[in-house]
């Protein structure tokens, strides 16, 4: 007796009411806030082993808070990505191509590493904020939810950060 053959289980399609084109295009800008997002919490993680003076233990501390928050940030970003429909970019390379935050060679002095990483909030900021028309277009409120949450977080960061450097 000839076994049947298991058919394939159908696709589901997503039918949520933002067309593929929209979608798309969401996923897209969310791949590159989830880059920007990823190598800020690498730079901000790298910053906390390594710095160094006399404002050593304020920004080990503050450090650590801020690559807390940014790794918890990466996986709903991804998911989003991947509730749309697509693929959420998950190697070093990815991110690399995508990333607007740029890396830092070496070891940078204390308050070099605070510039830098309030240039690194301020660059994710217009990174998800430049998302926000076509989410609005798209009627994606879940997405315009999340780069809400995102650009407040990131500005008062940068806020945060700013002020230790004003006299």
């Amino acid at each position: 007796m000839a076994k049947k053959s298991k058919a394939a289980a159908p696709i589901a399609l997503i039918d949520n009411g933002i067309s593929a084109k929209d979608r798309a295009r969401i996923a897209e800008g969310l791949a590159k806030l989830l880059a920007d997002t990823y190598t800020l919490y690498l730079q901000t993680h790298n910053f906390h082993w390594n710095v160094k003076g006399r404002m050593f233990n304020t920004l080990h501390t503050m450090f650590m808070a801020q690559y807390t928050e940014l790794w918890n940030a990466v996986d709903p970003i991804a998911e989003r990505i991947r509730a749309l429909g697509f693929p959420a970019p998950g190697t070093y390379a990815q991110f690399g191509k995508l990333s607007s935050v740029k890396e830092v060679a070496g070891v940078p002095k204390a308050e070099e590493m605070v510039a830098l990483l309030i240039t690194g909030h301020d660059t994710v900021a217009r990174t998800a904020r430049a998302l926000l028309p076509a989410a609005d277009d798209a009627n994606d409120q879940p997405t315009m939810d999340l780069l809400t949450q995102r650009l407040d977080i990131h500005e008062k960061t940068a806020w945060m950060l700013r002020s230790i450097l004003e006299e």
